[in-house]
């Protein structure tokens, strides 16, 4: 059967009307990529006689937003992001959805694709029906939303660990005790209540982290598969195991209930039935496919696992002590919680009540290394970091004092690849000594509190094991970090999500990611410095100073030409010029907030700027820096170009609000003038740099 053409776009039959398209941008992390995606397009359509009206989703928030009418008669919607974009008011019209830096790269093709694309049907997550473009080569928008989607669901569950473990943990310091039966609280006390509520915030992490990775996939109808989905993972007793499948139970069942969301919905079904389907059906039929399948299907081999690991370890008893301890201290810290972790706990516990109390001792002395090691993580190699990471670094090693493991599970889930064999080392390693130390432990509890509550034998080495398990994971992680992060840098950059971030993206994925200062400029290449096609006029008399970006950048932050022919190097001399004015504290700090910003992802900008920022109490107020060099330095830019117009921008943290956004912002706005650019290039001397960058305004 032959299906029926589209309808054309623009008109039919003898009506002749000019294209209306919308666009949005956005990019995960804040300002220049989003305005940069904005400008080319806007510019290809106006070079095209096409009407566009965009909106810019930056971190200050959304602007020249696209009302009811704009969508009502417009033609197709471009969305150029590596963000969620709320697509549910573009039912029923073409939309293309695609990379921020397909927006910046190629914008007339964007507007002919658009012109073809499919119907947008409803919904508003990464797997709605409009047509989607890869922009990072084959396969690279797939792993984008997945990382994305890990991201999310772990930025989502900080909070519940930090809150959860931080209440247990100080309700076992202020009224626990420790027994033959556990490290425990008198019932009906007011810590046994504080206690209480800190399970809660634990027990619901992991259906948090389940369900907001099936946010992300497959929006609304997604969230709650998603968080039924981990809670029964995490719910051992639904399929026959003492052990939950833990963390990472869940981040499979956000993945499954994410796709399978995105599947039911390509399901066509009656007009009627339609507004029902994100409502009712969708969640009703995910929610109970994936239940299902997870108890009769996912959770019979985690159950054989848990029995056949545990008479695997009994069978050990009589082995070498020190490659028991070593065993135990790998599974304790694979999964924190899981299968693996719960086999080798309760494996030492049962064994209390027998006499032997050293299996014990080798798992409480793994226990609290995962979260100590990587807290000390991040204070060791803090560039490595978000600032929200570097916050429940802080918790987690509160946590490890108290032997909460999960305290660790946000680094491992946001890098699993990097965390969990380092603290698989690091529990390794504790496990040995306290295994050849004969270290005990008389109750079902790990950590520090058990030996200063008189719980453990032979606590020298008790703590000897944790602090040498607790620097080699540290040491551990950052090496594989670091690692992970130099590849990166060395990849052909494209702006990532987090990012996490993560991002997470991070974990990234929270509140700790830096702005983003990506592709910044617009319209034909800058061209080498050079004067300008007209002379400039005569400055007039110099304005106050505090007309320049309100004053925080002078002539005392200017610099003609850089010495510099590399990337880290140029941060480093912008960092000690923005210091001759005497509002930086901490060179050093600002210079590694500024290599950890590039991390996440290049401020190169393309057209041959770069703006390098970072926000750190290193500095005591806003300053910018300008700089130029003659010979341009790679800056891992969108089109490749080398950055000969840089600007360093620099706000404390603990009162930058959205005033390095607005900094961004401006010189945004400003650096798509091609003219702009020519007469910055031009510039003969620092004041006549200063007087052309008093036109941001």
């Amino acid at each position: 059967m032959t299906r029926p053409a589209d309808p054309p776009i623009g008109g039919s039959g003898g009506e002749q009307r000019k294209l209306k398209l919308l666009a949005v941008t956005a990019c995960p992390t804040g300002i220049a990529h989003t305005y940069m995606a904005a400008e080319k397009l806007s510019q290809a359509a106006e070079s095209l006689g096409i009407d566009m009206k965009v909106e810019t989703q930056g971190s200050i928030g959304a602007e020249n937003v696209l009302t009811d009418n704009d969508v009502r008669e417009a033609d197709g919607i471009i969305i150029a992001a590596d963000k969620d974009v709320d697509r549910g008011r573009f039912v029923g019209k073409r939309v293309l959805s695609v990379g921020v830096s397909e927006g910046i790269s190629h914008p007339e093709r964007l507007i002919e694709q658009v012109r073809g694309a499919p119907a947008h049907g409803g919904g508003a997550g990464g797997g709605s029906a409009e047509q989607t473009t890869g922009g990072g080569g084959a396969g690279g928008k797939e792993r984008s939303l997945a990382y994305k989607a890990l991201m999310n669901g772990v930025s989502y569950m900080i909070p519940f660990v930090v809150v959860g473990g931080l209440l247990i943990a100080i309700s076992l310091a202020l009224g626990g005790d420790a027994t033959a039966k556990g490290y425990v609280i008198p019932e009906g006390t007011f810590w046994a209540h504080v206690n209480a509520i800190g399970v809660i915030g634990f027990t619901l992490m992991v259906p948090i982290l389940s369900g907001y990775i099936a946010y992300a996939i497959g929006d609304r109808p997604a969230l709650v598969p998603g968080m039924i989905g981990g809670w029964i993972a995490n719910t051992g007793e639904l399929y026959d195991s003492k052990a939950g499948a833990g963390f990472i139970g869940a981040i499979v069942t956000g993945f499954l209930a994410g796709y399978l969301v995105l599947w039911i919905k390509k399901v066509k079904v009656p007009k009627f039935a339609q507004p029902i389907m994100p409502i009712i059906v969708i969640p009703i039929v995910a929610t109970t496919a994936l239940g299902l399948f997870f108890i009769y299907v996912i959770g019979k081999p985690i159950s054989w696992i848990f029995e056949h690991l545990t008479s695997w370890l009994s069978g050990m008893t009589g082995t070498s002590a020190i490659l028991l301890g070593a065993i135990l201290g790998l599974m304790i810290a694979f999964d924190m919680g899981g299968p693996v972790n719960k086999t080798a706990f309760l494996f030492g516990t049962g064994l209390i009540a027998t006499g032997n109390q050293t299996v014990m001792g080798m798992c409480a002395a793994a226990i609290p290394v995962m979260p100590l090691g990587q807290g000390l993580a991040t204070l060791i190699r803090r560039r490595l970091y978000s600032q929200q990471e570097r916050e429940t670094g802080m918790a987690a090693l509160f946590m490890g004092l108290f032997g909460i493991s999960e305290g660790a599970i946000p680094f491992a889930a946001a890098r699993p690849a990097q965390v969990i064999p380092a603290n698989m080392l690091g529990g390794a390693v504790a496990g040995a000594i306290a295994g050849l130390a004969s270290v005990k432990d008389a109750v079902p509890h790990g950590g520090p509190i058990v030996a200063v509550l008189g719980a453990v034998g032979g606590v020298p080495m008790f703590f000897l094991a944790i602090a040498v398990g607790t620097v080699v994971t540290a040491l551990t992680t950052v090496t594989l970090v670091d690692l992970s992060e130099r590849k990166r840098r060395g990849a052909p950059v494209v702006e990532v999500p987090g990012g996490a971030e993560p991002v997470l993206v991070g974990v990234g994925a929270g509140a700790g990611v830096g702005a983003d200062a990506g592709a910044v400029a617009s319209g034909a290449s800058a061209a080498p410095a050079k004067a300008p096609s007209a002379p400039a006029p005569a400055p007039a008399p110099a304005p106050a100073e505090d007309e320049v970006l309100s004053g925080y950048l002078t002539e005392q932050t200017v610099k003609v030409d850089l010495d510099s022919a590399d990337k880290d190097s140029a941060i480093r001399e912008m960092a000690h010029l923005l210091a001759a004015t005497g509002k930086v504290a901490d060179v050093e700090e600002l210079v590694e907030t500024a290599l950890r910003r590039e991390a996440q992802g290049t401020t190169g900008l393309g057209e041959e700027i770069a703006i390098p920022h970072a926000k750190t109490d290193a500095v005591t107020s806003p300053v910018v820096g300008f700089a130029r060099s003659s010979e341009g330095i790679e800056w891992g830019a969108i089109d490749g170009t080398k950055a000969k117009l840089i600007f360093m921008i620099s706000v404390p943290e603990s009162a930058a609000g959205d005033e390095h956004l607005r900094i961004l912002a401006l010189l945004s706005r400003k650096l798509m003038d091609t003219g702009f650019r020519e007469r910055l290039e031009a510039a003969p001397d620092e004041a006549a740099i200063l007087g052309v960058l008093r036109e941001v305004q």
